[in-house]
């Protein structure tokens, strides 16, 4: 369930998305925590960092900084973006694997917290239930980025409507299908597509839907911003007339034992060449990754000529250095 613990605020004057100060929660915890126009801001700076990559002459605005990464399951691209980010940023990062650490061995995660406060600048946290995360920003003094939990992958919305905006050069009025389980990725799209003013479908099976208290805070964000919000178990009417189709595994970390069923549920939830028909021509194809191919979706929609998934995965790091400049610059 989504919390209602208040944010604390950063208490800085200055933001890296320009001179005019805005409110910014202390942490990165969900997407819904992220005023609209900071949305807005970390697309634009991202897309200027991309920009910029490997052409103009590095700059280095957080030397000297630290970013300590505390990761509970596997991970490639968030690890490796938010790594390789923060030393192209001129920071440096350090992978703290939370079996190699004390708090494997019962020290307290309050004190855990309270000491690396001391050491580094921020934290990426990976872990399962969202409480454990919202127990990282509570006992830390510095920012706490949610790098996936059960309940959502902000980041990831966020490199996902990067994504989009530099596909059809815009967000708002476009209309997203999402096909499959209401996981941590649809409650995060669900968030982000309110914020921006974009259309989200969600196609999925009975007993599988999003959280419904996400879906009604999504819902009414929508009213302000024009987003219309919908949840059906019939995946061809999620992805009619869509710009957008995305998709994610059927088992999420953590779920194995729940194979059986969930890939009976899913079956007829597969992202494959009949149900592009029901899209637009022009839609693009999404995908978190890492993806099961002749699972959730086909290797001809996943590697055909409508997959974005690999600009998709890029973006990550330019999203990732967005939000460390943003929560970590001076």
């Amino acid at each position: 369930m989504a919390s209602t613990r208040p944010s604390k605020r950063n208490s800085r004057s200055t933001s890296a998305l320009g001179s005019k100060t805005l409110l910014l929660p202390k942490d990165l915890l969900t997407v819904a925590d992220i005023p609209r126009k900071k949305v807005e801001g970390l697309i634009s700076l991202a897309k200027k960092l991309k920009a910029a990559h490997g052409k103009d002459k590095p700059v280095f605005p957080l030397k000297g900084k630290t970013l300590g990464l505390i990761f509970e399951k596997p991970s490639t691209r968030t690890r490796v973006s938010f790594e390789a980010g923060m030393n192209q940023l001129g920071g440096q990062a350090l992978f703290l694997a939370s079996e190699k650490i004390q708090l494997s061995r019962g020290e307290s995660l309050a004190d855990t917290a309270k000491v690396l406060s001391r050491y580094v600048d921020a934290l990426v946290v990976r872990t399962f239930d969202q409480s454990a995360l919202e127990e990282w920003a509570q006992h830390t003094s510095i920012p706490v980025i949610n790098g996936l939990t059960d309940h959502c992958h902000p980041c990831q919305a966020l490199a996902d409507l990067l994504t989009i905006v530099e596909k059809k050069r815009r967000a708002k009025g476009l209309k997203l299908a999402y096909i499959g389980d209401g996981n941590n990725i649809t409650h995060s799209l669900l968030e982000i597509g309110a914020k921006v003013g974009m259309h989200v479908s969600v196609g999925c099976p009975a007993g599988y839907e999003p959280d419904s208290t996400i879906v009604r805070q999504a819902k009414a964000e929508g009213i302000h911003t024009g987003a219309k919000i919908e949840i059906t178990h019939d995946p061809l009417l999620a992805a009619k007339n869509a710009d957008a189709i995305y998709t994610d595994v059927w088992i999420s970390m953590g779920q194995e034992d729940q194979q059986q069923p969930r890939m009976a549920a899913f079956a007829p939830y597969q992202v494959n060449s009949q149900l592009m028909k029901q899209a637009k021509k022009t839609a693009i194809v999404l995908h978190c990754l890492p993806a099961h191919r002749g699972e959730e979706i086909t290797a001809e929609v996943l590697d055909g000529p409508q997959s974005v998934v690999l600009d998709q995965a890029e973006n990550r790091l330019h999203i990732q250095k967005a939000i460390l400049l943003e929560w970590l610059g001076k």
